[in-house]
């Protein structure tokens, strides 16, 4: 078996496993590259649909190319879509860098969809490879009530050995690309034909590397505008993928604070 179908069927397997033990699930789908892999791995899993709602947490922030891409998919692969607006900038922790209270706003979106729906597992297109606070997460991750995350105490994980008993009063978070890296999602998605938001492709010498909002996310200089470019230009590149996310340049430590209060 090849690596990029090891990788598949492991994520598949997880997707499985949260579906048979938790009783109230959803995606989390920020509509950029990572989760929409996850959600091409959702429908073969499952046979072509997608069995839980899929969450959009809005800030009202996305690119304007963002979100007819929703739309569109949504349409087309009939999705059940929450899209809740996150609740305003002057409710966050006021501590923080601008750039990461932006971002802040969907860990309170989060908790209130949590409230709202009352999950008991949210699936995430987290990879290791793409942060290091990210490189400490667990595939079955414990989440107190709030959705705060201690990473210093997490179940251990061996052999695909899951703890998929969520804590009382409290939800798993589940990271089923967690093993992945950059590279392969790139090859995945071309071998698979994964539609993307076309922001992903240059245009007049720039484009997005990693996606988010609008103020916040600025794009690469680069002038691939096909997958291969793309995966061409990523065996060479040094530069780190998030390069052109403003908020991890305001602090050392705000996106680990972030993540320790339930940001994804």
């Amino acid at each position: 078996m090849d690596p990029l179908t090891q990788l598949e069927q492991q994520s598949i397997f997880i997707l499985r496993e949260a579906f048979s033990r938790l009783d109230r699930i959803a995606l989390l789908w920020s509509i950029g590259k990572d989760s929409n892999t996850l959600l091409w791995l959702i429908r073969k899993a499952f046979f072509g649909r997608v069995p839980f709602p899929v969450m959009h947490l809005d800030t009202g922030l996305e690119f304007p190319e963002t979100y007819a891409f929703r739309d569109a998919l949504v349409a087309d692969w009939g999705l059940e879509l929450i899209k809740d607006p996150c609740p305003p900038i002057e409710e966050t922790d006021p501590s923080l860098p601008p750039g990461a209270r932006v971002a802040a706003r969907k860990t309170l979106g989060l908790r209130a969809a949590l409230a709202r729906y009352g999950f008991n597992g949210i699936i995430a297109g987290i990879r290791r490879d793409e942060q290091a606070t990210r490189a400490k997460e667990r595939v079955f991750s414990p989440r107190a009530n709030d959705g705060s995350w201690d990473s210093r105490h997490q179940p251990p994980e061996f052999w695909d050995q899951f703890n998929t008993r969520p804590p009382a009063g409290s939800h798993l978070r589940i990271h089923p690309i967690l093993a992945w890296s950059e590279l392969d999602i790139w090859r995945y998605t071309e071998r698979e034909g994964i539609p993307l938001v076309p922001l992903y492709f240059a245009r007049d010498g720039r484009r997005f590397r990693s996606l988010g909002e609008i103020g916040i996310t600025q794009p690469i200089d680069s002038t691939a505008a096909t997958i291969p470019e793309i995966i061409a230009e990523l065996t060479q590149t040094r530069t780190e993928e998030r390069a052109g996310r403003t908020m991890d340049h305001e602090a050392e430590d705000a996106f680990e604070r972030l993540r320790a209060d339930g940001y994804m």
